[in-house]
């Protein structure tokens, strides 16, 4: 009888820990915008209706969720039917005109199983054009006629939808501004909203069991799960295991190709991008709400792109400030200035060079400044200054600081989507000297101990 009481109180306490573990990450992503790329496979398999149910469950406890639906499948059958043969250069599908109403039409048909799916649990969803698209062209001496590529998200469309707690579904058509249709991959449809949205989380909800040792070549240092199960992956480590087997001639691998989406996902700024087996009732739930998750999640790891200011960096990165310090955005620093305040400032490198910096000045009163933040704009898609804001929000709430604050005078709309509020001027701490004639705006925000701000932004080793 105690064993069994132990055993009870045992399985208790797990149950208390997973809801716990629910109620933080759900505290944490509230509000958050994710992305959800679904194979079509996964529409027909038995838990479609449940993966249905979880992404309404997302949309009404106040996630933004965005559904991609992957077609190719669909479009295969539908070609078939009427006798369309379609031919390739290399993995890219030619878009016949003759065959692009008939991708059309299939592309709606999957869409369209979204649709019914989140309607039977009463949560507004919307078929949309909310991709510009232009020709592919010639692509090796070839024609690719109505296939295309993405050449703007429709995001003001997008955030309207959104704001309404409307679910939007991307079906793999776009449109030129004359309305010409254009098919395009899903997956590049997927990647394209992700960053252009801001999307903290790219699901990849796959109908496959994904990179695992045995069919692919792992290194040895990965760390697995059950039934072998990769865990996560940096990006480094993602790009490794991608050409480890791309070797083998598997450019039209699923599973390796979902891996390299996740890896340009990260790579363009999402937070992170996780590959999932759609086929398996709740998985997306476990993912997003516990520790150990239910799929593979690769991350963006800030700590090894991200590092302190070495005194040679100093003319590089004067060289980034100087446009914003032409436009007004920052104030002109000198060398030597910098130099003083070296402990106070990071660089983002990539490939050995510095492409973004930023700084945290101490200014007493358990207060700290973000300021002198510049990113080369070859690297803006990357979202490197969004990435070195976030770090030093991370080291100001490690060093005990109650409260970050920044000086704007163009960028207000940026950091309000990163959580900051605006404050008074007399919010400054005292030694802070404010420079009437920029008249910049002051945006603040708190890092008190688990409030919600600080643990919007606090991404770097949970799901």
């Amino acid at each position: 009888m105690y064993a069994v009481l132990r055993d009870n109180r045992a399985m208790l306490h797990e149950s208390v820990d997973l809801i716990r573990e629910a109620f933080h990450y759900q505290s944490r992503f509230e509000g958050s915008t994710m992305v959800f790329k679904v194979d079509f496979p996964v529409t027909e398999a038995s838990s479609f209706p449940y993966l249905m149910k979880d992404l309404a469950l997302l949309a009404k406890i106040g996630f933004r969720v965005v559904i991609v639906p992957g077609a190719k499948e669909r479009i295969n059958a539908v070609l078939h039917k009427y006798d369309i043969v379609s031919h390739y250069v290399e993995t890219i599908r030619i878009t016949t005109m003759s065959a692009i109403p008939f991708v059309e039409m299939a592309a709606f048909d999957a869409a369209t199983r979204f649709m019914t799916g989140l309607s039977a649990d009463r949560v507004d969803a919307v078929i949309g054009n909310f991709v510009r698209a232009r020709g592919l062209g010639v692509l090796q001496g070839v024609d690719m006629e109505s296939t295309g590529m993405v050449d703007k998200i429709y995001t003001n469309s997008l955030e309207r939808v959104l704001n309404q707690s409307v679910i939007p579904i991307l079906p793999c058509i776009g449109w030129s501004p004359v309305g010409k249709p254009y098919n395009v991959p899903s997956d590049e449809i997927a990647l394209a909203v992700s960053t252009a949205l801001g999307a903290i989380k790219l699901f990849i909800v796959s109908a496959n069991a994904g990179v695992r040792p045995g069919a692919y070549q792992i290194p040895p240092h990965i760390t697995l799960g059950e039934n072998g199960r990769v865990l996560r992956l940096t990006p480094h480590e993602a790009e490794r295991i991608i050409e480890l087997n791309a070797a083998n001639n598997r450019d039209d691998d699923p599973a390796l190709r979902e891996l390299g989406l996740a890896f340009q996902a990260v790579k363009a700024g999402v937070d992170r991008a996780h590959i999932i087996d759609g086929r398996e009732e709740g998985a997306i739930l476990r993912e997003l709400f516990s520790n150990l998750g239910a799929g593979t999640m690769i991350y963006a790891d800030e700590h090894e792109a991200i590092r302190t200011l070495h005194h040679s960096d100093i003319p590089v990165i004067l060289r980034l400030m100087e446009p914003l310090v032409r436009k007004g955005n920052l104030i002109r620093r000198s060398a030597e200035q910098i130099q003083e305040k070296k402990a106070d400032y990071v660089v983002f490198e990539v490939d050995g060079s510095i492409h973004a910096c930023g700084a945290l000045h101490n200014w007493g009163e358990g207060q700290a400044e973000i300021a002198a933040l510049a990113t080369d704009p070859a690297y803006a898609d990357m979202g490197l200054g969004r990435r070195i804001v976030k770090f030093l929000i991370e080291r100001a709430r490690k060093e005990g600081f109650r409260r970050v604050f920044v000086l704007t005078t163009r960028t207000h709309d940026w950091f309000e989507f990163l959580g900051f509020k605006e404050a008074p001027t007399e919010s400054l701490p005292e030694r802070k000297n404010y420079d009437r004639s920029r008249n910049s705006k002051v945006f603040a925000l708190t890092l008190s101990q688990g409030g919600s701000d600080s643990e919007l932004l606090q991404k770097y080793h949970t799901h």
